[in-house]
Protein backbone atom coordinates (compact mmCIF):
# COMPACT_ATOMS: atom_id res chain seq x y z
CA UNK A 1 0.00 0.00 0.00
CA UNK A 2 2.69 2.28 0.36
CA UNK A 3 4.36 1.72 -2.47
CA UNK A 4 1.57 2.72 -4.35
CA UNK A 5 1.23 5.48 -2.88
CA UNK A 6 4.61 6.41 -3.26
CA UNK A 7 4.30 5.56 -7.13
CA UNK A 8 1.42 7.61 -7.18
CA UNK A 9 2.84 10.37 -5.77
CA UNK A 10 5.79 10.45 -8.33
CA UNK A 11 3.80 9.94 -11.41
CA UNK A 12 1.47 12.59 -10.37
CA UNK A 13 4.97 14.79 -9.53
CA UNK A 14 5.97 14.26 -12.94
CA UNK A 15 2.46 14.83 -14.49
CA UNK A 16 2.12 18.38 -13.19
CA UNK A 17 5.42 19.50 -13.34
CA UNK A 18 5.22 20.67 -16.91
CA UNK A 19 1.41 21.71 -16.45
CA UNK A 20 3.06 24.45 -14.38
CA UNK A 21 5.37 26.08 -16.91
CA UNK A 22 2.90 26.65 -18.87
CA UNK A 23 0.69 27.52 -16.29
CA UNK A 24 3.02 30.09 -15.11
CA UNK A 25 3.68 31.36 -18.64
CA UNK A 26 0.24 31.86 -18.90
CA UNK A 27 -0.88 34.38 -16.29
CA UNK A 28 2.60 36.71 -17.08
CA UNK A 29 1.65 38.55 -20.12
CA UNK A 30 1.83 41.76 -17.88
CA UNK A 31 3.95 42.01 -15.20
CA UNK A 32 3.36 39.80 -12.05
CA UNK A 33 4.83 39.81 -8.67
CA UNK A 34 5.03 36.09 -7.46
CA UNK A 35 2.57 36.01 -4.45
CA UNK A 36 -0.05 38.02 -7.34
CA UNK A 37 1.07 35.30 -9.41
CA UNK A 38 -0.04 32.16 -6.25
CA UNK A 39 -3.00 33.91 -6.00
CA UNK A 40 -4.10 34.25 -9.72
CA UNK A 41 -2.78 30.63 -10.24
CA UNK A 42 -4.97 29.27 -6.91
CA UNK A 43 -8.23 31.25 -8.15
CA UNK A 44 -7.90 29.60 -12.04
CA UNK A 45 -7.69 26.02 -10.11
CA UNK A 46 -3.97 25.72 -10.21
CA UNK A 47 -2.40 25.21 -6.76
CA UNK A 48 1.40 26.36 -6.48
CA UNK A 49 3.44 26.26 -3.54
CA UNK A 50 5.91 29.65 -3.39
CA UNK A 51 8.36 27.37 -2.92
CA UNK A 52 8.10 25.39 -6.47
CA UNK A 53 7.30 29.15 -7.29
CA UNK A 54 10.42 30.92 -7.20
CA UNK A 55 12.50 28.67 -8.53
CA UNK A 56 10.46 27.32 -11.40
CA UNK A 57 10.36 31.88 -11.90
CA UNK A 58 14.17 31.81 -11.72
CA UNK A 59 14.85 29.42 -14.24
CA UNK A 60 12.30 30.49 -16.67
CA UNK A 61 14.19 33.89 -16.58
CA UNK A 62 17.22 32.44 -17.03
CA UNK A 63 16.52 30.24 -20.33
CA UNK A 64 15.13 34.01 -21.31
CA UNK A 65 11.25 33.58 -21.00
CA UNK A 66 11.00 35.58 -18.45
CA UNK A 67 12.17 39.17 -17.50
CA UNK A 68 11.92 40.90 -13.56
CA UNK A 69 11.87 44.30 -12.40
CA UNK A 70 12.10 45.61 -8.99
CA UNK A 71 9.57 47.84 -8.14
CA UNK A 72 10.64 49.80 -4.75
CA UNK A 73 8.09 52.10 -4.77
CA UNK A 74 6.05 50.56 -2.13
CA UNK A 75 5.71 49.80 1.07
CA UNK A 76 8.19 46.86 0.25
CA UNK A 77 9.89 45.82 -2.77
CA UNK A 78 8.93 43.44 -5.19
CA UNK A 79 10.30 41.53 -7.88
CA UNK A 80 7.87 41.63 -11.16
CA UNK A 81 8.04 39.36 -13.54
CA UNK A 82 6.85 39.53 -17.44
CA UNK A 83 7.04 36.96 -20.32
CA UNK A 84 9.63 38.08 -22.73
CA UNK A 85 8.70 38.29 -26.42
CA UNK A 86 11.20 34.87 -26.53
CA UNK A 87 8.58 33.70 -23.89
CA UNK A 88 5.83 34.72 -25.97
CA UNK A 89 6.96 33.07 -28.61
CA UNK A 90 7.60 29.26 -26.57
CA UNK A 91 4.51 29.98 -24.93
CA UNK A 92 2.54 29.97 -27.84
CA UNK A 93 4.03 26.56 -28.78
CA UNK A 94 3.41 24.82 -25.70
CA UNK A 95 0.08 26.00 -25.87
CA UNK A 96 -0.98 24.93 -29.53
CA UNK A 97 1.04 21.41 -28.15
CA UNK A 98 -1.07 21.31 -25.15
CA UNK A 99 -4.41 21.99 -26.73
CA UNK A 100 -3.51 18.94 -29.60
CA UNK A 101 -1.94 16.81 -26.14
CA UNK A 102 -5.15 17.15 -24.56
CA UNK A 103 -7.63 17.24 -27.35
CA UNK A 104 -5.62 13.33 -27.73
CA UNK A 105 -6.12 12.35 -24.77
CA UNK A 106 -9.66 13.47 -24.11
CA UNK A 107 -10.15 11.29 -26.94
CA UNK A 108 -8.64 7.98 -25.69
CA UNK A 109 -10.28 8.70 -22.12
CA UNK A 110 -14.03 8.43 -23.52
CA UNK A 111 -12.64 5.56 -25.71
CA UNK A 112 -12.02 3.68 -22.24
CA UNK A 113 -15.30 4.79 -21.18
CA UNK A 114 -17.39 3.36 -24.55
Amino acid sequence: MGEEKDLLSTLLLELRRGTLTISVLSQVTKPKYGYALVKSLEEKGVAIDPNTLYPLLRRLENQGLLESKWETGGAKPRKYYQRTKYGTEIYEKLKAYWQNLSAGMDRLLREEES
